[in-house]
């Protein structure tokens, strides 16, 4: 049992709102009115990804991308699963079904539409690579979930249209305010004096030790998050909030848990068995903390709860193709003068960075952008439902879903 609830709501809008139901999609037995697949309406609804996530359109969150590529704050302020629900709201909006099977289908190929572009390659600068994958998916799931529940519920299709749109808009505004509830949270589990170890850049993460550090003095030390340095960029964040920070290398884990108090991480998904996927290099961070007997807590949104169960590092979704790494000794730039983003002038004669390793084709480069940290290694997940033992995930899903 060794399960664990604290400050649950009472009042959690998917819990309330979507009776139980069985997993059979719903229909009104009638002919559905299907609208043929048009590059027009997946442009439509990429744009509204990008609008959601970005406040611009597709190409001109790229270009807004590129320019800050630097910065860490640039890419998102609405969490990607809340961002696919409101685009799905908007493909509602627009329907031309008559149909409840006819509306479905839109919400499908939408759905398809938004996981094939975070597969893409082109979605590297909006998106987080193919870490992005399992949360867009597991808030498309919900809400097609929620949707053919509120049809069971509402049979008439224009009641049912306008009940969908009424709740979907006011769980995307509660959502919105998840991260500012797992800060509170979260940030009783920080006291003054400790140093607090975390890796790469999530924003719930940030919240949370903002938030602690609005009261208390503590310090942080970030690994830096290879392949886009995502800890090294954020590390701004922390200092400019007045915390002292410092940067590692993520082969020094073991060396600076040594000396830590405690260990905070975000997730990309919560899977069935309580464990999480989250940024390449988090598992390893686990496996050291416990050893190192050192808590280990996972800040994340519960609508970040995914239907999936892996078992191993290869039971995770594909997540497309991901871009080959480049590697670099650094430890030579100080001798040659070179760093990132030096003006192509100062370059060598051939333009390659000072201190690029050329690999032979024949040697092969992995380069996973996520991988499992099952639940053993977690000591507790801090989340908008309250504080949750990893065991505690099973039952919170079943509860969403069922």
């Amino acid at each position: 049992h060794n399960r664990k609830f604290v400050s649950l709501p009472t009042n959690h809008l998917l819990h309330n709102t979507m009776p139980p139901s069985d997993e059979n999609t719903a229909t009104d037995g009638g002919m559905s009115s299907i609208p043929p697949t048009t590059n027009d309406a997946k442009d439509l609804v990429l744009q509204d990804l990008c609008r959601h996530l970005t406040g611009r359109t597709t190409t001109e969150a790229t270009e807004a991308t590129e320019e800050k590529n630097n910065s860490i704050e640039h890419r998102s302020v609405v969490a990607l699963p809340v961002a696919a629900i409101q685009s799905l709201l908007d493909v509602i909006r627009r329907t031309k079904a008559g149909t409840m099977m006819g509306l479905q289908e839109e919400l499908r190929r939408a759905e398809e539409d938004m996981l094939e572009f975070a597969r893409s390659p082109s979605s590297r600068s909006i998106l987080k690579g193919g870490r992005s994958f399992i949360a867009l998916a597991s808030g498309c799931e919900l809400f097609m979930k929620y949707v053919t529940r509120a049809f069971l519920e509402t049979p008439d299709f224009a009641a049912c249209i306008a009940e969908v749109l009424e709740r979907g808009e006011a769980f995307a505004n509660i959502s919105l305010s998840a991260r500012d509830r797992i800060a509170d949270i979260g940030q009783d589990f920080v006291q003054d004096g400790q140093t607090v170890v975390t890796h790469g850049w999530s924003r719930v993460v940030s919240k949370l030790l903002l938030k602690a550090a609005e009261h208390k003095q503590f310090s942080i030390v970030v690994l830096e998050g290879r392949p886009d340095a995502g800890g090294a960029k954020a590390a701004k964040t922390y200092a400019e909030a007045g915390i002292p920070t410092t940067v590692v290398l993520d082969s020094a884990m073991a060396y600076v848990i040594e000396k830590a108090d405690l260990v905070i991480v975000g997730a990309e998904g919560v899977v069935e068995n309580g464990g999480v996927v989250n940024k390449v290099g988090t598992y390893s961070l686990g496996i050291v903390a416990r050893e190192m007997g050192k808590p280990f807590y996972v800040a994340a949104e519960s609508y970040k709860f995914a239907r999936l169960f892996p078992l191993n590092q290869s039971d995770l979704p594909d997540v497309g193709v991901v871009p080959r790494l480049n590697f670099v000794d650094t430890a030579s730039w100080e001798a040659t003068g070179g760093k990132v983003g030096k003006p192509a002038e100062s370059l060598s004669t051939d333009g390659a960075v000072p201190g690029h390793v050329c690999l032979p084709d024949q040697v092969e480069v992995e380069n996973p952008p996520c991988d499992y940290t099952p639940a053993k290694y977690i000591t507790l997940l801090f989340t908008d439902l309250g504080v949750l033992t990893p065991s505690a995930v099973s039952d919170e899903l079943i509860r969403l879903y069922q």
